[in-house]
Formats: structure tokens, C-alpha cells, sequence
């Protein structure tokens, strides 16, 4: 993790890497709640007071570190932008899946090729809700 923060200019500081190491273990996306309860449970880090997760989460999304995901709760997730996928959430439980899709990519260079005004996409995410099928 030290050398990704160097990569991306930034100060390698303990909390800093601690919450990279949450995300690191993360198998879904989290909240900056669910980051501050977690470093809060771990005894070996010194306590992180929550705005100083929230202001990193922010700085690290606006690095490219994280990826920051709207699932419509009213609150946001994020997670390690190491690799691209998109997701499905359940709209009644709090189930999450990620997806790569050869043909959602496809699809988004016809829509560039099709464009009168654009020429390139930079960046995009794609979250589809339904039901899981336990909720079902």
C-alpha cells in the first residue's frame, strides 16, 4: 500500500495505511462509517477520529485511489479502484455483487462512436438494483 500512495504523490502517514489495510480487506464496498468502526475495533491502531476518515476518503477518491459508488442509501461507498467492474445491489437487503461485462464496455464505445459531441469516456460506473435471489 506505501507504494501505491507514493505513486499517486501522496504522504505515506499510519492512517493513511490503516485505512488502506481496511479496504484491503474489505470484500464489499464501505461507508466512511463502517471504515472509522472498523479502525476503531482494531486494538493495534491508534484511534483515527472520523473526520479524519472522512477527509481521506474524499482525498483518496479524488486521487484515484478509491472509487466512490452511489447504492441510493443516502450514504457513499467506496472502494479500492484497483481493477474495473460495476455491481448489482439488492434493493431490500444489503446484498452486493460485482460484474464485469465484455459487452457493457462494447456498448459504451458504439455510444461514444454514435456521439455528435463527445469523443472519448474517461470514466464511468454502473450499478444495476433488483432483487437478490433470497429476497425474491
Amino acid at each position: 500500500m506505501e507504494d501505491l500512495l507514493k505513486g499517486k504523490g501522496y504522504k505515506i502517514t499510519g492512517a493513511r495505511l490503516a485505512i488502506l489495510d481496511v479496504f484491503s480487506k474489505a470484500k464489499l464496498p464501505l461507508r466512511g462509517e463502517d471504515v472509522y468502526k472498523e479502525l476503531k475495533r482494531d486494538k493495534n491502531n491508534r484511534v483515527i477520529n472520523e473526520a479524519t476518515v472522512y477527509r481521506t476518503l474524499t482525498s483518496f477518491a479524488e486521487g484515484h485511489i478509491l472509487k466512490r459508488i452511489d447504492f441510493r442509501k443516502g450514504s457513499a461507498y467506496f472502494e479500492l479502484a484497483l481493477e474495473h467492474h460495476h455491481h448489482i445491489a439488492c434493493i431490500k437487503c444489503d446484498t452486493v455483487e460485482d460484474f464485469e461485462s465484455k459487452d457493457v464496455e462494447k456498448a459504451l464505445g458504439g455510444i461514444v462512436r454514435n456521439s455528435s459531441q463527445f469523443i472519448n469516456i474517461q470514466d464511468h460506473s454502473l450499478e444495476l438494483f433488483g432483487f437478490c435471489k433470497k429476497c425474491s
